[in-house]
């Protein structure tokens, strides 16, 4: 399928997330905050299945979608998954057509609608192990999966590796909260800077253990 072929889908909302690119040269570390990923369950292209969809800022904020609503667009594949976190996007032609009546309950994992990307960039966030969001917090509000681009030697800026890291933006005092391995960042000469524990407690030190 080229990258510029529109695909129609819709489906069940199972879950929303912030879509942000993580850039990591050695012990810096930047964000790209691009938008939300849809996790949906629906038809893609006349296929069942499971699949993400990359929304704007704008349109989370239009339509507020949150698990269990029902919803049909239009969008493309990605260009490059290293880069991206979903499979579909430059999504257009967004419809709500159902809305549970009742919300879902104020408990991990939280699944109502997200807040707002400037939310997320000022909480900060800590490692989350990938196995714990993909059983337990693929579908919470405060969960993220973020492709990542390493520069390991800064004199060589074109040069990039890739990955995947999962993080959590949720409540330091979670119970579903598990934090992984740390983080190792290459660097230049065969060097490497490990995001350790008192690393990831300074990025969240200004919030309240319930916050």
């Amino acid at each position: 399928m080229s990258t510029t072929d529109k695909i129609r889908w819709s489906g069940e909302v199972l879950g929303v997330q912030p879509r942000i690119r993580l850039m990591r040269s050695f012990d810096e570390r930047s964000h790209a905050y691009m938008g939300y990923v849809l996790f949906m369950r629906g038809d893609a292209k006349g296929e069942e299945r499971e699949f993400t969809v990359g929304i704007g800022p704008a349109a989370q904020a239009k339509h507020g979608f949150r698990a269990g609503d029902r919803v049909t667009g239009i969008a493309v594949p990605v260009a490059d998954a290293r880069i991206e976190p979903v499979m579909f996007y430059k999504s257009s032609a967004l419809q709500m057509t159902h809305r549970p009546a009742a919300p879902r309950p104020p408990a991990p994992p939280w699944q109502d609608a997200p807040p707002g990307l400037p939310v997320y960039r000022e909480r900060g966030h800590r490692r989350l192990a990938a196995n714990t969001w993909e059983s337990t917090c693929r579908g919470c509000i405060w969960g993220c999966r973020m492709p990542v681009e390493l520069t390991p030697d800064s004199w060589k800026r074109n040069e990039h590796e890739y990955r995947i890291e999962t993080f959590c933006y949720g409540p330091k005092s979670c119970a579903l909260y598990r934090a992984g391995p740390t983080r190792t960042v290459p660097g230049r000469g065969g060097m490497a800077w490990e995001e350790d524990d008192a690393v990831e407690a300074e990025y969240v030190g200004h919030r309240g253990p319930d916050d």
